[in-house]
């Protein structure tokens, strides 16, 4: 499994208490942020899961 996809997967769940956090505490900023982090982390999931393709394509 490529690394990518477990850091991700972290900075997903990560953004997503902090965009919680934000909307509870009606801290906007906190929220945004939270969401900005948590779609990077969709995008580095997705990235790790081309990779792992990848290499199994490769190995075939």
């Amino acid at each position: 499994m490529d690394k990518n996809r477990v850091e991700g997967t972290k900075h997903e769940i990560k953004g997503g208490i902090k965009e919680a956090a934000g909307k509870v505490t009606g801290n906007h900023t906190r929220e945004l942020s939270g969401n900005l982090e948590k779609n990077a982390g969709k995008i580095q999931k997705e990235v790790g899961k081309a990779n792992d393709e990848a290499r199994k394509h490769q190995d075939r």
